[in-house]
């Protein structure tokens, strides 16, 4: 996709000139002011300094908070940039995209009616449970969904009563820096006080290990790869790891082939194939094979049948047993190009036909190469789609109108998320039901969070009163 850089910069000025920018207001921004740091550890105090007032304050003053940071990142200048500065920085993804699933994090991330307590009235008096904030929470961030995971966390995380630190991927640093000053400009603006949002302007391995092991910061929330989410793991504090998904689409011989077609095209270009939750590889059903790739030609996607350009493609975006970051979140278009091939721009996926032990089923790329793996029947896809899952308990797609298969698939594969005659986005509220988060933590178990995955149980019990029956 071509970006106008040119009105991408006038477009940023403006926005930074509304959160008093050096650029256009004449003023310097001190360090920590709007959230960000040039010390990781600075900011890690002023959060645990904010975090003790902010804890005493109401679920409507939270609730007043959370509303003004949606709509200043609801602001139609503000999304564009955004979205713009994420494809321009990170070289991965699509804006239109982008745009869809920023609005996704803003409109249906859960507030604080998430937070409902429990009671228990009888003879021995009342016991209550409530959700109270764990504290400072450190939360790293990924190039992927960079303005996607800042806002859905900051409104989870402050509606839990806690205040958050940043630790972006220093290849969205940008977009890390320029959503944080947003919502904490939002925050001001309402009342609220400063830092109960930080992250650091630079930020490197060091400053990450650094939140990772402050003993100010009392909970760990991991979004990327394994490496961070084993760090996170390993740092004896509560962590919550949202990890890698190797998504599989199975189509039996009951589904309807032309829906199922556009539906896992659609799933799996989304912003480049970028999600976690996209659809990696198709298994289908042998009897229906042919129909459904007949059908996903039909919707965008590119047959590769020259088995030597599969190799060569296979070693341009895989070379060396190594996934290229070079390829990463790119179109289509530009990923055939890569091996001499010049498509139109109607073409949105690659795919091929491949064996279950090819890399491209057995790997997470990230980007829109779809493999189709034939079986003989259900019983053998259901085998051949759980083990590509890897036993990640991420995501599954299945297109099917028999119950039983829908059902034996869904015990089988175990997964957090299981889309049913559905793209894969529909999994995070994109044309689905339910809330949509950019943290699904499979690893540690918490699945979609939402506030509630952010505070503690705490339980109060009175003995002998508040009897009044």
């Amino acid at each position: 996709m071509n970006i106008d850089t040119t009105g991408i910069e006038y477009i940023v000025k403006k926005v930074m000139a509304e959160i008093d920018c050096a650029e256009e207001s004449g003023r310097t921004l001190k360090d920590g002011e709007l959230g960000v740091f040039n010390d990781m550890q600075n900011a890690i105090d002023a959060a645990y300094i904010a975090q003790k007032s902010y804890m005493r304050q109401t679920l409507a003053f939270r609730s007043k908070l959370i509303a003004a940071m949606r709509a200043e990142m609801l602001k139609k200048e503000n999304m564009e940039t955004i979205c713009h500065m994420a494809v321009e920085e990170t070289g991965m993804g699509n804006y239109e995209h982008k745009l869809i699933k920023h609005q996704l994090a803003i409109n249906k991330t859960p507030g604080v009616e998430d937070l409902v307590a429990e009671a228990w009235t009888g003879d021995n008096g009342l016991t209550l449970n409530e959700q109270s904030p764990f504290g400072v929470i450190g939360a790293s961030t990924p190039s992927t969904n960079p303005s996607e995971t800042v806002i859905n966390n900051s409104i989870g995380m402050l509606a839990g009563g806690n205040t958050v630190v940043f630790a972006p991927h220093p290849s969205a640093k940008q977009t890390n820096a320029l959503c944080v000053k947003l919502l904490n400009k939002a925050i001001l603006e309402a009342g609220g006080p400063e830092n109960l949002i930080v992250t650091t302007a630079n930020p490197t391995l060091e400053s990450a290990n650094l939140v990772f092991s402050s003993d100010k910061i009392t909970m760990l929330c991991a979004t990327g790869g394994p490496g961070v989410v084993k760090a996170v793991l390993q740092s004896g504090k509560k962590g919550i790891g949202a990890g890698a998904g190797n998504p599989p689409a199975l189509v039996d011989e009951t589904a309807d082939i032309e829906k199922a077609a556009k539906d896992i095209v659609d799933g799996c270009c989304f912003d480049n194939n970028l999600p976690c939750i996209a659809e990696k590889e198709v298994v289908v059903v042998d009897q229906v094979a042919d129909y459904l790739i007949f059908n996903m030609k039909k919707n965008g996607a590119y047959e590769l049948k020259d088995a030597k350009k599969i190799e060569e493609l296979a070693e341009l975006v895989y070379p060396n047993g190594r996934l290229s970051r070079d390829y990463v979140g790119r179109d289509a278009i530009t990923i055939l190009k890569g091996i001499g091939i010049e498509v139109d721009s109607s073409v949105r996926v690659v795919m091929m036909e491949t064996s279950k032990d090819h890399i491209f089923a057995v790997e997470e790329l990230m980007m829109p190469i779809l493999p189709i793996v034939r079986v003989k029947d259900i019983e053998e896809g259901i085998e051949v789609a759980v083990n590509l899952e890897h036993g990640n308990r991420h995501t599954a797609i299945m297109h099917s109108t028999n119950v039983n298969n829908l059902s034996e698939m869904a015990k089988r594969v175990q997964c957090t998320i299981f889309v049913k005659n559905a793209p894969s986005y529909a999994g995070i509220g994109v044309g689905g039901e339910g809330y949509t988060t950019f943290t699904i933590a499979g690893p540690t178990g918490e699945g979609l969070t939402s506030a509630k995955t952010f505070t503690r149980k705490r339980r109060c019990t009175l003995v002998g009163g508040f009897d009044i029956k």
